[in-house]
């Protein structure tokens, strides 16, 4: 198999790619500058630590990165299926932590509403609903 850029050529396989572009810009962002990741998202910022700063690069940027650019790289049907189940259940473990962690605010509520915009364009493609 060819790993090449293949250019998305319909509606559905545009709000796929648009899905994998942004998780593989938010990658870019932790992996770069995971200062300014944190303060985007909301989340205090870490301390000086290195091992702080090495898990954010690792477990944020490593997945984010490796799953939106084999999404982008491949362009298959079920990648896109594996980047919405992996937004969808980030949308899950927030609104989990808003129901039994006190995080009920406006910053939480506007990024379920990008995570869940985030699994909906993928899943919509991989499960045929925009062709």
């Amino acid at each position: 198999m060819d790993i090449a850029f293949p250019w998305p050529v319909s509606q559905g396989e545009w709000l796929a790619w648009i899905s994998a572009a942004a998780t593989v810009l938010l990658g870019l962002l932790f992996l770069f500058a995971p200062r300014a990741g944190f303060r985007l998202i909301g989340l205090p910022r870490p301390a000086d630590s290195p091992r702080a700063l090495a898990a954010s690069r690792a477990s944020i940027a490593g997945f984010q990165l490796g799953l939106g650019l084999s999404a982008l790289l491949l362009a298959q049907p079920l990648i896109y299926l594996s980047l919405g189940f992996a937004w969808a259940f980030a949308l899950f473990g927030r609104i989990v932590s808003m129901m039994s962690d006190d995080g009920n605010g406006l910053r939480n509520w506007t990024w379920a509403a990008v995570e869940a915009l985030l699994a909906a364009l993928p899943l919509a493609f991989a499960f045929g609903l925009v062709a």
